[in-house]
């Protein structure tokens, strides 16, 4: 038997949603990267709530759809641990699109916001594309263990850096959120702030609404 993995390069399609409408009365904008089992445009829900003039949020969507059981509903997955470097470059790519599409005002406030598995997703396309921000938030999510504080010595020292989590949180233990918190301020030192609640894995929507 001569098994080869072999590797092609192919135009591929992918959809992304919005939320308000970009204009001059917006203050900020969003980009919000959504957990695993999500599709963007539910993902848009936690950000209801925000001042639809002043707000514009984007949220990508992950390439790779599934099953959800037992209700057979469609959720979504950025990456796996099979060749996490190619899916990562590819999704890359679909961000500067993503990007490129919108043409975000360069003067306008930049929230990066990312949700359990989005926090990998957004931190590695800001390590990657130098994406200047005004607040990176990083929201019950892991940190990916290649990324080093040099990746991110690039923004400014008044970019906001949260660090959100739920103090019951089912998949942080007390010494997952430790390994966390420590790696957080490895990368970010004094600018890493915490903000624990009371409550499981579930996006914080209160604190969103806090954020501007």
């Amino acid at each position: 038997m001569n098994s080869q993995e072999k590797e092609i390069t192919y135009t591929t399609r992918n959809s992304y949603s919005t939320l308000n409408t970009l204009t001059e009365q917006t203050k900020t904008v969003w980009l919000v990267c959504h957990g695993m089992g999500y599709l963007s445009r539910y993902f848009l829900r936690y950000f209801k709530n925000l001042d639809a003039k002043e707000n514009y949020i984007i949220a990508p969507q992950a390439p790779s759809k599934f099953y959800i059981q037992p209700r057979m509903h469609v959720g979504a997955n950025w990456l796996t641990r099979d060749q996490t470097e190619t899916s990562m470059d590819n999704i890359l790519n679909y961000m500067d699109a993503v990007l490129d599409a919108e043409q975000i005002p360069k003067d306008i406030k930049l929230i990066v916001f990312g949700y359990s598995q989005g926090v990998s997703v957004a931190m590695r396309y800001l390590a990657k594309r130098k994406l200047r921000c005004n607040q990176l938030v990083l929201h019950s999510g892991g940190i990916p263990i290649e990324l080093k504080a040099d990746d991110f010595k690039y923004l400014s020292k008044a970019t906001k850096i949260k660090l959100i989590y739920g103090t019951e949180d089912e998949y942080l233990n007390e010494a997952r959120i430790e390994i966390e918190s420590k790696r957080a301020i490895e990368l970010f030192g004094k600018q890493v702030e915490f903000i624990p609640f009371k409550g499981k894995h579930v996006v914080n929507v209160s604190y969103i609404n806090n954020l501007v």
